[in-house]
């Protein structure tokens, strides 16, 4: 016997030795694929991750099922983690218990009974040997098809036992519950959608395989937590998010006005009230939120969210704070999508809208052919095992005699009547009782029904047309089931932001007053007597306009460049005010001859004295304050005239007035909405007039409104229906004032 050592001839040790590198890549790749592909990613046909499928299987094992009496959930936890899963106990528990939360899941697919958490905590369920849990009813979408030959079978962890590779789902649990997960190197997060739009597409996409995720998003509008929080990301970015696969949602809280106080109603999906409370109340010790007095949380059994803020004023304008609390609070909140699935090829993707129900639309065609495939098997062993039965019948005294002779009848049956040996071990099996007079109709009977049956399973599946509405049918007969109204309300709105120290002020009506000489100041309130103040000597009431201490106020100087600053910065009327050439820079010689005041979306009447002018919003008269900009373009000599506030672009009239006593009015929609410029002819004024002759003011009344004609100290009053009297087309002369009213000082509405 040779000396040479085992190593040297390569005898085997029972271990491998490989360089640590390698050992710790090949392991650490195993472990990546592990988690990738059989814990955190779902699979495309039913949309569960391997913990859930294996919950929802062991609770129908149990009979578990929507119609039946609950269990603890210990006997479900128990069977899961025996049988299948042969992992944590709490994060088993936690996965049931995340399944029947119906703030967690839209669709739950678990119906609890005790303390399975609430929106405020969702973790604070009770021990699971506290609780009861069974089925939904919607489980059954998952299970219906379980036990009709439709999936694979593998052994469970230690071989004792089979369970199912996928759920026969007959619909796409995946888009309807949504999922997240982190793996190694790639996550999912899958928002859940409503059950009614996800139907809808994918019977669009069975009845136009070439439609486009444009087309598929009339149908999906786009997710539907389960909140009533408003979705308001916009459609073109909801579009975009289906066409690649991934991107984000936001949501925002939904609040209502109850008397001086705001309620909110509604949080984003995942939202605590308490951290939102929270939220709120450090900025409020902060002293950042000097527009809340208090804050309380009502939320009860019957309102699962109720948030009260109590503004310090009733002025306090509430789409304004919560503009800012949506900034910085968690009232507002960004999800991420990533439709990162394992497909039918059983590698992770990130899949759009079409290419996901193309290809679970394809996982249920196989499924209802495998279905119809078993079915069709079962017919005909049972139409074989019956034309048996029925040979049997038929020469009964001969079957008699041959069982009653023969030490081994089932080959001589098999022989004599050209049997199988299936049907010969049925005959053999078969009770005397069954052989009574009236059975040959009954098998003759249940042959006829099968047969027919048969031929309508062999139709179907050798028709595509066939299999594509039969898959339909089953769809819209689960959507009319179970589908229900969307939650989450799409609604198009701009992202929050966060006010300044300067913006977080109370709404208050304020009065706008500038002088003759460009001295502005601003008084609190509406109903303020401009003409009654007091001016510096020489010095008198130019105009005043309405305003807000939130809002902008803009100056028109006589070469037609606009300016503007806020109102809460101008100084208060009990004195004289300031010069705004003080903030403002105009040309030299220049001066200021009109003001306004709104929104940004509020439009004016820009006109000059000489009959030009147009419409125009309010936020194009804002912007640079120092050297303003050019906004009206003036003729030689004209001047500006004090912009007319318009309420409806629809039905007012615009009205207009000059030196001569001509008035005209006109719809609105006939003058042109412009940016900035000269605008168009509003009223004629022959040439020959235009030295002597001028526009004195124009208005926009609307219908109810009634217009004031100033005439020195009298005023004469014309309701919209008056002024059908001086209609006409714009720029046409109008019709002439009553004698004795053709000179006009200006014309106001109310």
């Amino acid at each position: 016997m040779s000396d040479t050592p085992d190593t040297v001839r390569g005898t085997f040790h029972g271990f491998e030795q490989i360089p640590l590198r390698e050992y710790a890549e090949r392991a650490y790749l195993d472990y990546s694929m592990y988690v990738v592909l059989d814990r955190a990613l779902p699979f495309i046909g039913d949309g569960l991750k391997p913990v859930q499928r294996r919950i929802i299987y062991s609770m129908s094992e149990l009979g578990l099922n929507a119609s039946a009496k609950p269990k603890k959930s210990a006997r479900t936890v128990g069977d899961v983690i025996g049988k299948f899963h042969p992992h944590g106990d709490s994060a088993c528990y936690e996965a049931l218990v995340l399944m029947a939360q119906p703030f967690s899941y839209r669709y739950p697919l678990i119906e609890g009974q005790g303390n399975f958490g609430s929106t405020d905590d969702p973790k604070s369920f009770a021990a699971m040997r506290y609780t009861e849990s069974k089925l939904t009813p919607i489980a059954e979408v998952l299970l219906g098809e379980l036990g009709h030959g439709t999936v694979d079978w593998t052994a469970n962890f230690d071989g004792t036992l089979q369970e199912p590779t996928w759920m026969p789902a007959r619909l796409p649990h995946l888009l309807l519950n949504g999922t997240t997960g982190i793996a190694v190197g790639m996550a999912t997060d899958v928002p859940p959608h409503n059950l009614n739009e996800v139907v809808s597409a994918c019977i669009r996409l069975l009845d136009d395989p070439d439609c486009t995720v444009a087309d598929l998003c009339e149908h999906v509008r786009g997710p539907d937590y389960p909140s009533q929080a408003e979705i308001i990301t916009p459609a073109d970015d909801l579009r975009a998010i289906y066409e690649t696969g991934h991107g984000s949602v936001r949501a925002r809280a939904t609040f209502v006005r109850e008397a001086a106080n705001i309620v909110i109603h509604a949080l984003p999906y995942q939202v605590s009230p308490s951290k939102v409370i929270e939220q709120i109340a450090a900025q409020m010790r902060a002293k950042k939120l000097p527009w809340l007095e208090d804050i309380r949380d009502e939320s009860d059994h019957r309102n699962p969210v109720r948030v009260v803020l109590i503004p310090r004023s009733n002025r306090v304008d509430a789409e304004q704070l919560m503009g800012h609390l949506f900034a910085t609070t968690d009232l507002e909140k960004s999800y991420r999508v990533n439709m990162n699935i394992i497909g039918l090829d059983g590698r992770p993707q990130v899949k759009n809208l079409k290419v996901l129900l193309d290809e679970w639309l394809t996982f249920r065609h196989d499924t209802v052919v495998r279905r119809l495939k078993h079915r069709l098997d079962k017919v005909e062993r049972r139409l074989h095992l019956l034309e048996g039965l029925l040979v049997a019948f038929l020469n009964l005294d001969e079957v008699i005699r041959i069982i009653r002779s023969e030490d081994e009848p089932k080959p001589v049956l098999m022989a004599r009547f050209k049997l199988s040996e299936d049907q010969t071990d049925y005959i053999l099996d078969t009770k005397l009782r069954q052989l009574a007079r009236l059975e040959e109709m009954k098998i003759r009977g249940e042959q006829d029904e099968l047969d027919a049956e048969r031929d309508r399973l062999i139709s179907t599946l050798g028709s595509k047309a066939k299999l594509k509405k039969l898959i339909k049918d089953e769809l819209i007969a689960d959507a009319k089931k179970f589908g229900d109204a969307r939650m989450s309300p799409l609604v198009q709105r701009e992202a929050a932001q966060a006010l300044d120290e300067t913006e977080l002020l109370s709404s208050e009506p304020m009065t706008v007053v500038v002088s003759e000489k460009g001295w502005v100041r601003a008084a609190k309130g509406h109903d303020v007597d401009a003409s009654s103040l007091s001016y510096r000597e020489g010095d008198g009431l130019l105009a005043a306009v309405r305003s807000r201490s939130t809002q902008q106020v803009a100056f028109i100087d006589s070469n037609g460049r606009s300016y503007s600053t806020a109102v809460h910065t101008l100084p208060s009327a009990r004195g004289n005010g300031e010069p705004l050439t003080g903030r403002f820079s105009p040309a030299a010689g220049a001066g200021f001859q009109a003001l306004a005041s709104g929104g940004n979306d509020d439009r004016f009447v820009l006109a000059s004295s000489h009959g030009y002018g147009f419409v125009t919003r309010f936020e194009n008269l804002t912007g640079r304050q120092k050297a303003g900009k050019a906004m009206l373009n003036l003729t030689t000599n004209a001047k500006v005239l004090q912009p007319a506030a318009v309420a409806n672009l629809e039905t007012d009239r615009i009205v207009a007035v000059t030196s001569a006593g001509h008035l005209l009015a006109f719809a609105i929609s006939e003058l042109p909405e412009l940016d900035k410029g000269k605008g168009n002819k509003i009223i004629e004024i022959p040439k020959a007039k235009l030295g002597t002759e001028r526009v004195v003011a124009v208005a926009a009344v609307a219908p109810g409104s009634t217009l004031l004609v100033r005439s020195g100290q009298r005023t004469m009053s014309l309701s919209f229906k008056d002024l059908d009297t001086y209609l006409g087309a714009r720029a046409s002369r109008g019709g002439l004032l009553p004698r004795g009213w053709q000179k006009v000082d200006g014309l106001d509405v109310e």
